[in-house]
Protein backbone atom coordinates (compact mmCIF):
# COMPACT_ATOMS: atom_id res chain seq x y z
CA UNK A 1 0.00 0.00 0.00
CA UNK A 2 1.28 3.50 -0.88
CA UNK A 3 1.88 5.55 2.28
CA UNK A 4 0.47 9.12 2.52
CA UNK A 5 3.95 10.71 2.51
CA UNK A 6 4.68 9.20 -0.91
CA UNK A 7 4.36 11.60 -3.89
CA UNK A 8 2.29 9.00 -5.71
CA UNK A 9 -0.33 8.80 -2.96
CA UNK A 10 -3.81 9.72 -4.21
CA UNK A 11 -5.93 11.36 -1.46
CA UNK A 12 -9.12 10.33 -3.25
CA UNK A 13 -8.22 6.67 -2.87
CA UNK A 14 -9.46 6.80 0.73
CA UNK A 15 -12.87 8.27 -0.07
CA UNK A 16 -15.81 6.15 1.08
CA UNK A 17 -13.53 3.92 3.15
CA UNK A 18 -13.96 3.57 6.91
CA UNK A 19 -11.62 4.06 9.85
CA UNK A 20 -11.81 3.57 13.61
CA UNK A 21 -13.13 0.00 13.52
CA UNK A 22 -15.36 0.77 10.54
CA UNK A 23 -17.26 3.40 12.54
CA UNK A 24 -16.33 6.58 10.63
CA UNK A 25 -16.62 6.91 6.86
CA UNK A 26 -14.47 9.38 4.89
CA UNK A 27 -17.05 11.24 2.81
CA UNK A 28 -15.17 14.02 1.01
CA UNK A 29 -11.93 16.01 0.98
CA UNK A 30 -12.06 19.32 2.82
CA UNK A 31 -8.50 20.44 2.12
CA UNK A 32 -4.97 19.35 1.28
CA UNK A 33 -1.91 20.92 2.90
CA UNK A 34 1.80 20.35 3.19
CA UNK A 35 1.43 18.33 6.38
CA UNK A 36 -1.92 16.65 6.01
CA UNK A 37 -5.10 15.87 4.14
CA UNK A 38 -8.38 16.81 5.81
CA UNK A 39 -11.46 14.69 5.11
CA UNK A 40 -15.06 15.12 6.13
CA UNK A 41 -15.85 12.07 8.22
CA UNK A 42 -19.27 10.83 9.29
CA UNK A 43 -20.00 8.52 12.19
CA UNK A 44 -22.14 5.76 10.72
CA UNK A 45 -24.33 5.25 13.78
CA UNK A 46 -24.83 8.77 15.14
CA UNK A 47 -24.34 10.54 11.76
CA UNK A 48 -22.18 13.10 13.54
CA UNK A 49 -19.66 14.87 11.30
CA UNK A 50 -15.94 15.09 12.08
CA UNK A 51 -12.90 16.62 10.45
CA UNK A 52 -10.45 13.76 9.88
CA UNK A 53 -6.85 14.84 9.32
CA UNK A 54 -4.50 12.32 7.74
CA UNK A 55 -0.98 13.29 8.78
CA UNK A 56 1.48 13.07 5.90
CA UNK A 57 4.69 14.31 7.50
CA UNK A 58 6.25 11.44 9.50
CA UNK A 59 8.68 13.77 11.30
CA UNK A 60 5.94 16.04 12.63
CA UNK A 61 3.24 13.49 13.49
CA UNK A 62 4.03 13.11 17.18
CA UNK A 63 4.61 16.82 17.71
CA UNK A 64 1.29 17.89 16.20
CA UNK A 65 -0.64 15.21 18.09
CA UNK A 66 0.98 16.02 21.42
CA UNK A 67 0.58 19.78 21.07
CA UNK A 68 -3.03 19.75 19.86
CA UNK A 69 -4.11 17.19 22.46
CA UNK A 70 -2.46 19.27 25.18
CA UNK A 71 -4.22 22.48 24.11
CA UNK A 72 -7.61 20.88 23.49
CA UNK A 73 -10.36 21.67 25.96
CA UNK A 74 -10.13 25.44 25.69
CA UNK A 75 -13.33 26.99 24.27
CA UNK A 76 -11.38 28.65 21.46
CA UNK A 77 -9.24 25.66 20.44
CA UNK A 78 -10.60 23.10 17.99
CA UNK A 79 -11.55 19.99 19.96
CA UNK A 80 -9.16 17.05 19.63
CA UNK A 81 -11.23 13.85 19.76
CA UNK A 82 -8.87 10.90 19.22
CA UNK A 83 -6.01 9.40 17.22
CA UNK A 84 -6.66 6.50 14.85
CA UNK A 85 -3.80 4.42 13.47
CA UNK A 86 -4.41 1.83 10.79
CA UNK A 87 -2.68 0.52 7.65
CA UNK A 88 0.48 2.53 8.40
CA UNK A 89 -1.54 5.74 8.47
CA UNK A 90 -2.22 8.17 11.32
CA UNK A 91 -5.52 10.05 11.49
CA UNK A 92 -6.56 12.77 13.94
CA UNK A 93 -10.30 12.95 14.60
CA UNK A 94 -11.34 16.57 15.21
CA UNK A 95 -14.61 18.39 15.69
CA UNK A 96 -16.13 19.71 12.48
CA UNK A 97 -16.63 23.44 11.91
CA UNK A 98 -19.93 23.69 10.07
CA UNK A 99 -19.53 27.40 9.28
CA UNK A 100 -16.17 27.10 7.52
CA UNK A 101 -13.15 29.28 8.21
CA UNK A 102 -12.59 32.95 8.90
CA UNK A 103 -11.08 33.55 5.46
CA UNK A 104 -14.38 32.66 3.84
CA UNK A 105 -16.31 34.74 6.37
CA UNK A 106 -14.21 37.84 5.71
CA UNK A 107 -14.22 37.57 1.94
CA UNK A 108 -17.92 36.62 1.62
CA UNK A 109 -19.48 39.97 0.67
CA UNK A 110 -22.81 39.63 2.50
CA UNK A 111 -21.37 38.64 5.87
CA UNK A 112 -20.48 42.24 6.67
CA UNK A 113 -17.47 41.50 8.86
CA UNK A 114 -14.99 43.93 7.32
CA UNK A 115 -15.04 47.25 9.16
CA UNK A 116 -17.77 46.17 11.60
CA UNK A 117 -16.60 47.41 14.99
CA UNK A 118 -18.47 45.00 17.23
CA UNK A 119 -17.79 42.00 15.01
CA UNK A 120 -14.08 42.83 14.89
CA UNK A 121 -13.89 43.18 18.65
CA UNK A 122 -15.90 40.07 19.46
CA UNK A 123 -14.12 37.75 17.03
CA UNK A 124 -10.61 39.12 17.49
CA UNK A 125 -10.83 38.83 21.27
CA UNK A 126 -11.64 35.14 20.86
CA UNK A 127 -8.57 34.69 18.67
CA UNK A 128 -6.52 36.47 21.31
CA UNK A 129 -7.90 34.10 23.96
CA UNK A 130 -6.82 31.10 21.88
CA UNK A 131 -3.31 32.43 21.25
CA UNK A 132 -2.95 33.51 24.87
CA UNK A 133 -3.88 29.97 25.95
CA UNK A 134 -1.20 28.57 23.63
CA UNK A 135 1.46 30.94 24.95
CA UNK A 136 0.55 30.18 28.55
CA UNK A 137 1.26 26.54 27.79
CA UNK A 138 4.62 27.46 26.24
CA UNK A 139 3.37 26.81 22.70
CA UNK A 140 3.59 29.09 19.66
CA UNK A 141 1.29 28.47 16.70
CA UNK A 142 3.54 29.90 13.94
CA UNK A 143 0.83 29.73 11.26
CA UNK A 144 -1.83 32.19 12.37
CA UNK A 145 -4.04 33.26 9.46
CA UNK A 146 -7.79 33.41 8.72
CA UNK A 147 -7.70 29.98 7.05
CA UNK A 148 -6.67 28.40 10.37
CA UNK A 149 -9.41 30.10 12.39
CA UNK A 150 -12.66 28.12 12.19
CA UNK A 151 -16.17 29.51 12.59
CA UNK A 152 -19.02 27.90 14.52
CA UNK A 153 -22.63 29.06 14.99
CA UNK A 154 -23.13 32.46 16.65
CA UNK A 155 -19.62 33.50 15.59
CA UNK A 156 -17.91 31.20 18.02
CA UNK A 157 -14.27 31.04 16.90
CA UNK A 158 -11.75 28.21 17.32
CA UNK A 159 -8.07 28.03 16.40
CA UNK A 160 -6.95 25.00 14.38
CA UNK A 161 -4.00 23.43 12.53
CA UNK A 162 -1.04 22.95 14.85
CA UNK A 163 1.20 21.36 12.24
CA UNK A 164 3.82 24.10 12.59
CA UNK A 165 3.34 24.74 16.32
CA UNK A 166 6.39 24.55 18.53
CA UNK A 167 7.35 24.56 22.19
CA UNK A 168 10.54 26.48 21.43
CA UNK A 169 10.46 30.09 22.62
CA UNK A 170 13.35 30.89 20.28
CA UNK A 171 13.57 28.96 17.02
CA UNK A 172 15.99 28.78 14.11
CA UNK A 173 13.41 27.17 11.82
CA UNK A 174 13.08 30.16 9.53
CA UNK A 175 10.29 30.54 7.00
CA UNK A 176 7.66 28.68 9.02
CA UNK A 177 4.15 29.80 8.23
CA UNK A 178 2.59 31.82 5.43
CA UNK A 179 4.63 34.55 3.77
CA UNK A 180 1.92 37.20 4.06
CA UNK A 181 1.64 36.68 7.81
CA UNK A 182 5.03 35.91 9.32
CA UNK A 183 7.32 38.54 10.78
CA UNK A 184 10.52 39.89 9.20
CA UNK A 185 12.74 38.17 11.77
CA UNK A 186 11.10 34.81 11.02
CA UNK A 187 12.65 34.92 7.55
CA UNK A 188 16.25 34.89 8.75
CA UNK A 189 18.95 35.89 6.32
CA UNK A 190 22.27 37.68 6.34
CA UNK A 191 22.14 40.85 8.37
CA UNK A 192 25.64 42.14 9.03
CA UNK A 193 29.19 41.20 8.10
CA UNK A 194 27.89 38.06 6.39
CA UNK A 195 26.46 36.88 9.70
CA UNK A 196 23.02 35.34 10.08
CA UNK A 197 20.53 35.80 12.86
CA UNK A 198 20.60 32.93 15.30
CA UNK A 199 16.88 32.65 15.96
CA UNK A 200 13.62 34.48 16.45
CA UNK A 201 10.97 34.73 19.15
CA UNK A 202 8.13 32.43 18.16
CA UNK A 203 5.63 34.21 20.41
CA UNK A 204 6.54 37.66 19.07
CA UNK A 205 6.13 36.19 15.58
CA UNK A 206 2.58 35.11 16.51
CA UNK A 207 1.77 38.65 17.61
CA UNK A 208 2.94 40.02 14.26
CA UNK A 209 0.60 37.56 12.52
CA UNK A 210 -2.29 38.72 14.71
CA UNK A 211 -1.68 42.24 13.44
CA UNK A 212 -2.12 41.10 9.85
CA UNK A 213 -5.40 39.38 10.75
CA UNK A 214 -6.58 42.55 12.48
CA UNK A 215 -5.93 44.52 9.28
CA UNK A 216 -7.86 41.87 7.33
CA UNK A 217 -10.82 42.56 9.62
CA UNK A 218 -10.63 46.33 9.61
CA UNK A 219 -9.78 47.04 5.97
CA UNK A 220 -10.40 43.78 4.12
CA UNK A 221 -6.93 43.78 2.61
CA UNK A 222 -3.19 43.42 3.19
CA UNK A 223 -0.63 46.21 3.06
CA UNK A 224 2.22 44.12 1.63
CA UNK A 225 3.10 40.76 0.17
CA UNK A 226 5.92 39.93 2.54
CA UNK A 227 7.70 41.68 5.41
CA UNK A 228 11.04 41.94 3.63
CA UNK A 229 13.01 44.90 2.34
CA UNK A 230 12.72 43.44 -1.14
CA UNK A 231 9.03 44.34 -0.99
CA UNK A 232 8.82 48.09 -1.78
CA UNK A 233 5.66 48.57 0.28
CA UNK A 234 7.19 47.05 3.39
CA UNK A 235 10.35 49.07 2.72
CA UNK A 236 8.21 52.21 2.70
CA UNK A 237 6.83 51.19 6.08
CA UNK A 238 10.30 50.60 7.55
CA UNK A 239 11.48 54.05 6.49
CA UNK A 240 8.33 55.94 7.49
CA UNK A 241 6.18 53.94 9.94
CA UNK A 242 4.55 56.97 11.53
CA UNK A 243 2.26 57.80 8.59
CA UNK A 244 2.29 54.50 6.72
CA UNK A 245 -0.95 52.81 7.83
CA UNK A 246 -3.12 55.92 7.62
CA UNK A 247 -1.80 56.50 4.10
CA UNK A 248 -2.51 53.08 2.59
CA UNK A 249 -5.47 52.24 4.88
CA UNK A 250 -7.40 55.53 4.88
CA UNK A 251 -10.51 54.03 6.52
CA UNK A 252 -8.86 53.00 9.81
CA UNK A 253 -9.24 55.05 12.97
CA UNK A 254 -6.45 56.80 14.83
CA UNK A 255 -6.90 54.31 17.67
CA UNK A 256 -6.34 51.33 15.38
CA UNK A 257 -3.43 53.12 13.72
CA UNK A 258 -1.70 53.33 17.09
CA UNK A 259 -2.44 49.67 17.88
CA UNK A 260 -0.89 48.67 14.55
CA UNK A 261 2.29 50.63 15.24
CA UNK A 262 2.63 48.72 18.51
CA UNK A 263 1.99 45.34 16.88
CA UNK A 264 4.36 45.90 13.97
CA UNK A 265 7.25 47.10 16.10
CA UNK A 266 10.38 46.06 14.22
CA UNK A 267 12.11 45.14 17.46
CA UNK A 268 10.41 41.86 18.50
CA UNK A 269 11.55 42.27 22.09
CA UNK A 270 9.60 45.54 22.32
CA UNK A 271 6.54 44.42 20.37
CA UNK A 272 3.19 44.76 22.12
CA UNK A 273 2.33 41.98 24.58
CA UNK A 274 -0.88 39.98 24.40
CA UNK A 275 -2.31 41.50 27.62
CA UNK A 276 -1.69 45.03 26.36
CA UNK A 277 -3.11 44.17 22.95
CA UNK A 278 -6.23 42.77 24.57
CA UNK A 279 -6.74 45.88 26.67
CA UNK A 280 -6.31 48.17 23.69
CA UNK A 281 -8.80 46.17 21.64
CA UNK A 282 -11.32 46.37 24.48
CA UNK A 283 -10.82 50.12 24.87
CA UNK A 284 -10.81 50.93 21.15
CA UNK A 285 -13.95 52.97 20.49
CA UNK A 286 -13.81 52.47 16.74
CA UNK A 287 -11.56 50.54 14.37
CA UNK A 288 -12.70 52.56 11.36
CA UNK A 289 -13.49 56.20 10.69
CA UNK A 290 -17.12 57.34 10.49
CA UNK A 291 -18.86 56.29 7.33
CA UNK A 292 -16.85 53.13 6.76
CA UNK A 293 -18.58 50.84 9.23
CA UNK A 294 -20.42 47.82 7.92
CA UNK A 295 -24.08 47.49 8.86
CA UNK A 296 -24.80 44.08 7.36
CA UNK A 297 -27.52 42.19 9.22
CA UNK A 298 -25.50 38.98 9.12
CA UNK A 299 -23.23 40.31 11.85
CA UNK A 300 -25.99 40.95 14.36
CA UNK A 301 -25.22 37.63 16.05
CA UNK A 302 -21.74 38.83 16.78
CA UNK A 303 -22.84 42.30 17.81
CA UNK A 304 -25.40 41.04 20.31
CA UNK A 305 -23.11 38.50 21.94
CA UNK A 306 -21.32 39.55 25.14
CA UNK A 307 -17.68 40.51 24.91
CA UNK A 308 -15.46 37.78 26.41
CA UNK A 309 -14.14 38.44 29.88
CA UNK A 310 -10.65 39.86 30.10
CA UNK A 311 -8.04 37.23 30.74
CA UNK A 312 -5.54 37.24 33.56
CA UNK A 313 -2.39 39.01 32.41
CA UNK A 314 0.48 36.91 31.20
CA UNK A 315 3.69 37.07 33.14
CA UNK A 316 6.35 39.11 31.38
CA UNK A 317 9.46 37.20 30.41
CA UNK A 318 13.00 38.50 30.11
CA UNK A 319 13.95 40.24 26.90
CA UNK A 320 15.15 37.93 24.17
CA UNK A 321 17.06 40.76 22.54
CA UNK A 322 20.42 39.00 22.71
CA UNK A 323 19.28 36.17 20.48
CA UNK A 324 17.00 37.86 17.96
CA UNK A 325 17.98 41.51 17.51
CA UNK A 326 20.64 40.99 14.85
CA UNK A 327 18.18 41.24 11.99
CA UNK A 328 17.71 44.90 12.82
CA UNK A 329 21.37 45.52 11.91
CA UNK A 330 21.66 48.83 13.66
CA UNK A 331 18.07 49.92 13.07
CA UNK A 332 16.72 51.47 16.27
CA UNK A 333 13.47 53.08 17.27
CA UNK A 334 13.23 56.41 19.07
CA UNK A 335 10.03 57.56 20.66
CA UNK A 336 8.93 60.93 19.28
CA UNK A 337 5.47 61.37 20.74
CA UNK A 338 3.29 59.74 23.30
CA UNK A 339 1.35 57.89 20.62
CA UNK A 340 3.99 57.32 17.92
CA UNK A 341 7.54 56.11 17.62
CA UNK A 342 9.52 56.58 14.44
CA UNK A 343 12.78 54.89 13.34
CA UNK A 344 15.70 57.13 14.24
CA UNK A 345 17.63 56.22 11.14
CA UNK A 346 17.46 53.82 8.28
CA UNK A 347 20.99 54.40 7.07
CA UNK A 348 22.27 51.40 8.99
CA UNK A 349 19.86 49.00 7.31
CA UNK A 350 21.81 46.43 5.31
CA UNK A 351 19.38 46.58 2.41
CA UNK A 352 19.30 49.14 -0.36
CA UNK A 353 16.03 50.99 -0.65
CA UNK A 354 14.17 49.45 -3.60
CA UNK A 355 12.35 51.57 -6.11
CA UNK A 356 8.62 51.82 -5.66
CA UNK A 357 8.26 50.55 -9.21
CA UNK A 358 10.91 47.86 -9.35
CA UNK A 359 10.13 44.60 -11.15
CA UNK A 360 8.58 41.80 -9.07
CA UNK A 361 11.08 39.48 -7.33
CA UNK A 362 11.29 35.78 -8.20
CA UNK A 363 8.27 33.69 -7.11
CA UNK A 364 8.15 33.10 -3.38
CA UNK A 365 8.96 29.60 -2.24
CA UNK A 366 6.53 27.78 -0.01
CA UNK A 367 7.54 27.43 3.64
CA UNK A 368 8.15 23.72 3.12
CA UNK A 369 10.85 24.47 0.56
CA UNK A 370 12.69 27.01 2.65
CA UNK A 371 15.99 25.77 4.09
CA UNK A 372 16.55 26.07 7.80
CA UNK A 373 19.35 28.54 8.33
CA UNK A 374 21.40 28.74 11.47
CA UNK A 375 23.92 31.23 12.74
CA UNK A 376 27.47 30.75 11.55
CA UNK A 377 29.15 33.37 13.70
CA UNK A 378 27.92 34.81 16.99
CA UNK A 379 26.94 38.42 16.57
CA UNK A 380 26.70 41.25 19.05
CA UNK A 381 23.15 42.53 19.16
CA UNK A 382 22.46 46.25 19.35
CA UNK A 383 20.71 47.65 22.37
CA UNK A 384 17.18 48.86 21.69
CA UNK A 385 16.62 52.50 22.37
CA UNK A 386 12.86 52.76 22.54
CA UNK A 387 10.72 52.17 25.58
CA UNK A 388 8.59 49.07 25.81
CA UNK A 389 5.47 51.18 26.13
CA UNK A 390 5.49 52.51 22.58
CA UNK A 391 7.33 51.42 19.47
CA UNK A 392 6.62 51.89 15.78
CA UNK A 393 6.59 49.60 13.40
CA UNK A 394 0.34 42.95 6.47
CA UNK A 395 -1.35 37.68 3.71
CA UNK A 396 -2.10 34.58 2.12
CA UNK A 397 -5.33 35.67 0.35
CA UNK A 398 -6.69 38.69 -1.64
CA UNK A 399 -9.19 40.73 0.32
CA UNK A 400 -11.45 43.24 -1.34
CA UNK A 401 -11.96 46.69 0.12
CA UNK A 402 -13.33 50.10 -0.70
CA UNK A 403 -9.81 51.38 -1.12
CA UNK A 404 -9.16 52.12 -4.82
CA UNK A 405 -5.73 50.55 -4.49
CA UNK A 406 -7.22 47.11 -4.03
CA UNK A 407 -6.67 44.92 -7.09
CA UNK A 408 -8.63 41.95 -8.29
CA UNK A 409 -8.67 38.60 -6.55
CA UNK A 410 -6.03 36.30 -7.93
CA UNK A 411 -6.78 32.59 -7.78
CA UNK A 412 -3.82 30.25 -7.65
CA UNK A 413 -3.08 26.78 -6.25
CA UNK A 414 -1.63 26.73 -2.75
CA UNK A 415 -0.70 24.11 -0.21
CA UNK A 416 -3.68 24.38 2.06
CA UNK A 417 -6.48 25.99 0.05
CA UNK A 418 -7.62 26.42 -3.53
CA UNK A 419 -7.79 30.15 -2.97
CA UNK A 420 -4.93 32.25 -1.67
CA UNK A 421 -5.10 35.87 -0.75
CA UNK A 422 -2.59 37.83 -2.78
CA UNK A 423 -1.27 41.15 -1.56
CA UNK A 424 -3.48 44.08 -2.29
CA UNK A 425 -0.43 46.17 -3.01
CA UNK A 426 1.21 44.43 -5.99
CA UNK A 427 4.84 45.21 -6.70
CA UNK A 428 5.01 48.15 -9.06
CA UNK A 429 1.59 49.52 -8.12
CA UNK A 430 1.33 53.13 -7.00
CA UNK A 431 -1.12 53.85 -4.20
CA UNK A 432 -3.07 57.02 -3.47
CA UNK A 433 -0.75 59.00 -1.24
CA UNK A 434 2.02 56.44 -1.65
CA UNK A 435 4.40 59.02 -3.13
CA UNK A 436 4.17 60.98 0.10
CA UNK A 437 5.93 58.13 1.90
CA UNK A 438 9.49 59.25 1.44
CA UNK A 439 11.99 56.42 1.11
Amino acid sequence: MIIPSSPSFDPQSLLHTCIDNQSIQLVSILGIGAYGIVYLGRQLVTRRSYAIKLLTNPKAIHREIDIHAHLSGHPNILQFEKVVRQNNMTFIVLEYASEGDLFSAITYPTRGLVGNNEAIRYIFLQILDAVEHCHRQGISHRDLKPENVLVFPNWHIKLADFGLATTQLVSNEFGCGSTFYFSPECQGGIVRNNERIKGYSTQANDIWSLGVILINFAAGRNPWRQATMQDPTFAAYVHNPRHFFKTILPTISDELDYILTRIFCLDPALRISLPELRLRILRCNSFTIDGHISTKKDTQAAINLPIPQISVELECTESITETIMDYLCGFTDSQETEQRATPASSAAMPFSSPSKRQPPPPPLRSPSSRPVTTATTPATPPTPSCSSSSCSSVSSSTFSSDCPATPRIIISPIRERKQQIQSTVPLGTSLPGFDSLKL
